[in-house]
C-alpha cells in the first residue's frame, strides 16, 4: 500500500482507520503452507485478528485456526472456516464453549490442565458416543526471552500442564472412553526471534511421544504454537518463516513414524499487512517535550500502552511541517496514551500519519475507553478497497443501555 492510495483511504473513511493489505496476508499464509508442505499444518491464532474478512481470506489461502473462546468459534463458521480446520486453545474454556466446539466438531482441543480434561471427560459422558480429539498443552518451563507479558512456557506462567505431570495426564487421558488424545502442545510466548528455545522445547515433546508410544499410545502431531517475532519496523527481521518451520522439521525428521507439526501463526500473519492511519490534531510544545496530538488512542492501539511495543510512523502529507523530535500522544485521560516515542518528522496538523505493522492484536484489542467509538476497518486488494467494518457511532455504544435506563 503506497502513501497515495493510504491518503485517499483516510479521506474516504476518515481516521483512526485501520487499513489491511490482502496480498501481504495471503503471501504470509503461503509462506508457512509452503514451508510445511505435506508434513503438518498451521492454523492461525484469531485473537490477532478477527476482522471476518480477514478471517475469509486467511481460510481461501488453506490456513486452518487456532480459536481461544466461543465467540472465536463462531466468528470462524461466520467467515466460512470449516470445523475440521480449528482447534480449540486458552487456559480457561467455559463448559458452555467447549460443548459448543464438540458439537461443531471441531479438529482438536488443547486441554491445558486436569481439570479441564476432567470438565471434558464429563461432557463426552453425557453426550452418549461423543470423542474428543484432545492434545495436552505442556508448560515445559523454559524461558523464550521476550516480553514478560507475553511469555507462556515459563514454570511461573498460566498457560499449560507442568511437565512433571504430563505422562500421567497423558495416560489418564488415553484411557478415557470419551477422550482421543491425538496430539502433544506447547507455547513459549510472543515475539519470539530464536530458534534455540522452541528446539529444546520440541526436544522435551518428542521424549514425551516417544515414551507414550512404547507405552501403546499414537501420537499423530506435536503443536509448538505460535509466537514467531514480527520487526517492529525500525530493524530487520531475525528469523524467516522458512527457517523458523526449517529447524523445527529437522528435528521431527521424516518417515512414517514422524508426528505432524502443528503451528499457530499470528502475529505472523496479519502484523505487517496493517496499518493504522491517523490525523495529526495539534501540535504542543511544553519545557521538555514537543507532541503531536493524534485523534488514534490507545483505546484504538493498546500495544505500546501495554508492551512498550514500537511502530514506526510515517508521514503520509506533504508539504511543510514543524521538523522536531515528537511524541505521538493520543487523546485518551492517561498519561500511558502514547503511540510513538521520539519520532524525528517534520509535522504540521491535519498531518496524516501511518502507524506501521499494526495488523496484529490492534483493532482486535480495542476498547471504548473514554466513551470513544472504535476505528473502521478497510481492506486494501490490488486496486480495489473496500469498508470491512464501519465505524461505530456513539449511538449504538449506549443504545442497548437505554432500553434499561433507570
Amino acid at each position: 500500500m503506497d502513501d497515495s492510495q493510504l491518503l485517499q483511504i483516510a479521506e474516504r473513511f476518515g481516521t483512526p482507520c485501520y487499513v489491511y493489505d490482502a496480498e501481504c496476508i495471503r503471501r504470509n499464509s503461503a509462506a508457512y503452507r509452503d514451508a510445511l508442505g505435506q508434513r503438518g499444518r498451521a492454523f492461525y491464532a484469531v485473537k490477532a485478528n478477527s476482522n471476518l474478512s480477514v478471517l475469509r481470506l486467511i481460510a481461501g489461502a488453506g490456513l486452518g485456526f487456532d480459536i481461544v473462546s466461543g465467540g472465536e468459534l463462531a466468528r470462524v463458521l461466520a467467515a466460512g472456516g470449516a470445523p475440521e480446520d480449528i482447534v480449540f486453545s486458552g487456559v480457561g474454556k467455559h463448559p458452555d464453549e467447549l460443548a459448543q466446539a464438540l458439537d461443531a466438531g471441531i479438529a482438536c482441543f488443547n486441554i491445558e490442565s486436569a481439570a479441564e480434561l476432567k470438565l471434558l471427560i464429563m461432557l463426552t459422558t453425557d453426550r452418549l458416543g461423543s470423542r474428543a480429539p484432545v492434545a495436552l498443552r505442556i508448560n515445559p518451563d523454559i524461558d523464550a526471552h521476550t516480553h514478560p507479558h507475553i511469555t507462556t512456557g515459563r514454570a511461573e506462567d498460566k498457560f499449560g500442564i507442568p511437565a512433571a505431570e504430563a505422562l500421567d495426564l497423558c495416560r489418564q487421558a488415553a484411557a478415557s472412553p470419551g477422550i482421543e488424545l491425538i496430539g502433544l502442545s506447547c507455547h513459549l510466548g510472543s515475539q519470539i526471534d530464536q530458534t534455540a528455545p522452541l528446539t529444546r522445547a520440541l526436544e522435551k515433546m518428542l521424549e514425551l511421544r516417544a515414551t507414550l508410544r512404547a507405552e501403546g499410545v499414537a501420537i499423530g502431531h506435536i503443536d509448538m504454537g505460535g509466537g514467531l517475532a514480527v520487526p517492529d519496523g525500525t530493524s530487520a527481521p531475525t528469523l524467516a518463516i522458512p527457517d523458523y518451520i526449517g529447524a523445527l522439521l529437522d528435528l521431527i525428521g521424516e518417515g512414517d513414524d514422524a508426528p505432524e507439526l502443528w503451528l499457530e501463526p499470528g502475529r505472523s500473519i496479519t502484523a505487517d499487512a496493517g496499518a493504522l492511519l491517523t490525523r495529526v490534531l495539534l501540535l504542543k510544545h511544553n519545557w521538555a517535550r514537543n507532541f503531536a496530538v493524534v485523534d488514534a488512542a490507545m483505546n484504538d492501539l493498546m500495544r505500546p500502552a501495554l508492551y512498550s511495543a514500537v511502530h514506526a510512523v510515517r508521514r503520509l502529507t506533504q508539504g511543510e511541517g514543524d521538523a522536531r523530535i515528537w511524541q505521538i500522544a493520543g487523546p485518551v485521560c492517561e498519561s500511558t496514551d502514547m503511540l510513538a516515542h521520539d519520532i524525528e518528522l517534520p509535522l504540521a496538523p491535519g498531518d496524516i500519519l501511518a502507524l506501521e505493522r499494526t495488523g496484529a492484536y490492534g483493532f482486535s484489542m480495542s476498547s471504548n475507553y473514554n466513551a470513544r467509538a472504535r476505528p473502521c476497518e478497510a481492506l486494501v486488494d490490488g486496486g480495489d478497497c473496500r469498508l470491512v467494518r464501519p465505524r461505530e457511532t456513539q449511538e449504538e455504544l449506549f443504545a442497548s443501555e437505554l432500553e434499561h435506563l433507570l
